[in-house]
């Protein structure tokens, strides 16, 4: 079997969610034993070192400035004729040959729409349908997104398959202080903090976030609130202004990571709606206590290891923030549960799922 891949989104220096889980599940599916041809299509040339050396697969770079997937990548397809072409993100070719696999990582777009520039948004809409339609197997990370796709798209539930993703393996929590206090240093972090990661979009709820933290007091006893990432559409920097203890570090390095979680109290993510949401599994992953929301896929990534609270309701927030910071014992539970529940999401048991998806259509 011939395997067409669009590993467009994997040369990206700074990778977000998407990016990542593109790299992720592509070096897992090369590490499997298989017999099959993989060939990966490229917009720019792959850094050295991106996959093993080891690895079987064919690089091929295929360069275009615009419409790479309709255009350039889809007449490497008519080309090369693969017997699957498989997507790790929303968009398929418009027309290709042969059956293809995509991966819909969430409707966010379509269930807050102004948290997106209005071209983009459109895109998306009209891409993951579409996508979606054509595909004969679409993946999804989570049972919330497989229920959103067949709700407001229609689409077959039988051809819509749930591969949770996994975490990165080297994620460990940090004991070493010479790191702890590297990483401190680098982004001026005070002794004692909450974390939350993630794009500063309005979906993201940080207003929430920070009404709640002022209204918890914990201010008051020395912990700080560090939001760590990039600003995005439609960020405000009214959402934390007047409010003592907030800092804003901005994107984060991934070699950083590790010891920003080990370093935190705890991670707050009361986002409002997420396909899946990588921060919290990360952090469980390094020994760090979770506080997250009730909603979309969240408590299915969570279970019982994380405190789960309306992400509408800021004085339950504020509770949960408390809570967090005062009752130690509460927090060396969840830091056990967590560390339970994070081991069950493996990139080994993702790309083995994916495989299997794309042998399905394969044969379809």
């Amino acid at each position: 079997m011939r395997i067409a891949v669009d590993a467009s989104r994997v040369t990206l220096a700074r990778r977000t969610g998407t990016e990542r889980y593109a790299l992720a599940v592509l070096r897992a599916l090369l590490a499997l034993d298989t017999p099959y041809e993989f060939t990966l299509y490229f917009r720019d040339a792959p850094p050295p070192g991106l996959f093993s050396n080891g690895s079987c697969a064919r690089l091929r770079v295929v360069r275009f400035p615009r419409l790479w997937t309709h255009v350039r990548f889809a007449a490497a397809l008519w080309s090369d004729r693969p017997d699957v072409t498989f997507v790790p993100a929303h968009t398929l070719p418009l027309v290709f040959p042969g059956p293809g696999v995509v991966t819909v990582h969430d409707l966010g777009y379509h269930f807050f729409p102004e948290a997106h520039p209005p071209w983009p948004r459109r895109y998306l809409e009209w891409s993951t349908l579409r996508s979606a339609q054509r595909a004969a197997v679409v993946l999804v990370d989570s049972q919330a997104t497989r229920d959103d796709l067949t709700r407001v798209y229609g689409i077959d539930p039988a051809k819509v398959q749930v591969v949770y993703p996994g975490v990165d393996e080297s994620l460990a929590r940090v004991t070493d202080p010479d790191e702890l206090g590297r990483v401190r240093a680098k982004y001026s972090l005070p002794t004692e903090y909450l974390l939350f990661l993630g794009t500063l979009q309005p979906r993201k709820n940080i207003a929430r976030l920070a009404q709640a933290y002022a209204e918890s007091g914990v201010y008051r006893q020395g912990v700080g609130l560090v939001l760590a990432g990039a600003p995005g559409w439609l960020h405000n920097p009214a959402w934390i202004e007047g409010i003592p203890g907030i800092r804003q570090i901005g994107y984060v390095d991934d070699g950083d990571v590790a010891a920003l979680y080990s370093g935190a109290l705890a991670l707050v993510f009361p986002s409002l709606y997420e396909g899946f949401g990588f921060p919290v599994l990360e952090a469980m992953r390094c020994g760090t206590p979770v506080i997250t929301s009730s909603t979309s896929s969240l408590p299915e990534l969570a279970g019982d290891a994380a405190l789960k609270v309306n992400p509408l309701n800021v004085s339950s927030l504020a509770d949960a923030i408390r809570w967090v910071v005062d009752d130690g014992a509460l927090c060396a539970r969840m830091v056990e549960m967590g560390y339970a529940q994070a081991a069950r999401f493996t990139w080994k048991s993702a790309a083995q799922a994916v495989l299997a998806a794309l042998e399905r259509a394969a044969a379809s």
